[in-house]
């Protein structure tokens, strides 16, 4: 059976989806004992960042035509989106053929903004955010996302969830039936990236400015990620307590960066907050061997990755209570509520002095760590692109599709 894996992304600019297929990519290619070839739909260009993580049964799988021609394809059907009236109807775009020409019998789009095509799809829409919040997208950008969103629902074999809250929510949202969603949680991609020496971190430190203690943050900056409320809670820690904590945010910066630099400013926390644009993937790893802890207080997840690196590092965590979040930390971290300033403030203030709850989380977020591995993800999807392709199951195969759900 060939299984082909959208990973149509540029390198550094994604995000969790771009750790995802790092993650995906990994986890199949050490499988050794299917039948199975792994194509990875990648245009040539922009294939450096996944490339190292193909072995085995993976191999990349390049689409026709020049880079000329795929940009200009490209351009056309964004100008055609944007055109009044008749721009819906061409927001979900077409297979360009590279898959059906591949002899591909499953497809796998684990990036939101996939394409139709006649052959056998698994879809992950990753979450619903532009319905929970939809006063953080432009009319168009809402309207875009549910036509995609629910096209290739409706179109795809099985819809991926990370959690249980993630499914109910696809399935009341979207009204699904029950069984065409299906749960699969994932898990780090830390140890797929370079080991830091000693002489590493003390290079990073010293090039990033890193303070000697403080806490991590990594995400974009998106205004759901919440940095706002964040600085609020590490000023009125310093007000109340007298106490500096500093923290590091590192991640691609966006527009919204601009209001998250003026609050900085206007509170003061020029010596505290700390933020050092994105990262490479030496450079994130080595952040979480210094890193005193790992604060993480987005107001909407689907899955909340970070979380799960900080598990595998063993860096304690205090998270966000909000959407899928809880399902994911279990007890292995401090939860507090995203829009709740003095709750964030007492999470961190607890983080950052306590070295024996430090300690207990570590430890509780190791073992609870363990559960979310890619090797396990990626034999979960092989049993789903065997079952959607009608292909044989083994024993393995039914164990796990009829598991229950890990969070």
């Amino acid at each position: 059976m060939r299984v082909c894996v959208d990973a149509r992304l540029g390198g550094g600019r994604f995000g969790g989806v771009e750790q995802v297929l790092i993650g995906i990519a990994a986890g199949l290619s050490k499988l050794d004992d299917g039948e199975e070839r792994y194509l990875f739909l990648a245009n040539p260009e922009e294939d450096a960042w996944i490339r190292p993580h193909l072995g085995g049964p993976c191999e990349l799988l390049h689409p026709g035509g020049s880079r000329l021609k795929r940009r200009t394809r490209a351009a056309g059907h964004a100008v055609l989106e944007r055109l009044p009236v008749i721009g819906p109807r061409h927001a979900v775009r077409s297979s360009d053929g590279t898959a059906e020409k591949a002899g591909v019998d499953v497809i796998h789009l684990p990036i939101q903004d996939g394409f139709t095509t006649d052959i056998p799809t698994i879809y992950q829409p990753h979450d619903l955010l532009h319905l929970h919040l939809p006063e953080l997208f432009s009319r168009w950008e809402w309207r875009r996302r549910e036509v995609i969103y629910r096209t290739l629902c409706a179109r795809a074999e099985t819809v991926i969830a990370m959690t249980s809250w993630g499914k109910r929510d696809l399935v009341e949202r979207y009204e699904l039936p029950p069984e065409k969603v299906s749960v699969v949680p994932w898990g780090s991609v830390l140890w797929e990236y370079p080991t830091p020496t000693e002489s590493d971190l003390e290079e990073i430190r010293a090039r990033l400015s890193l303070p000697d203690v403080f806490l991590l943050y990594p995400a974009q900056t998106w205004p759901h990620k919440n940095h706002e409320r964040l600085l609020e809670a590490l000023a009125l820690v310093a007000e109340r307590h007298g106490t500096r904590i500093a923290v590091v945010c590192p991640g691609r910066q966006n527009k919204h960066f601009r209001q998250i630099r003026r609050k900085v400013t206007e509170l003061g926390l020029e010596g505290q907050a700390f933020f050092p644009g994105f990262v490479s993937p030496l450079e994130l790893r080595s952040l979480y061997g210094l890193a005193l802890g790992l604060v993480f207080p987005s107001r909407f997840e689907g899955w909340g990755l970070p979380i799960c690196e900080a598990f595998s590092a063993g860096v304690p965590v205090a998270s966000s209570s909000a959407t899928s979040l809880p399902d994911l930390v279990g007890d292995a971290g401090l939860l507090f509520d995203p829009d709740d300033t003095e709750q964030i403030a007492d999470s961190v203030l607890r983080l950052w002095s306590d070295a024996r709850l430090r300690g207990e989380l570590a430890e509780r977020g190791r073992n609870r760590g363990e559960l979310f591995d890619f090797d396990r993800t990626a034999r979960l999807f092989r049993a789903h692109y065997r079952r959607v392709g009608q292909r044989p199951l083994s024993e393995e195969d039914r164990i796990l599709l009829a598991s229950p759900p890990l969070a």
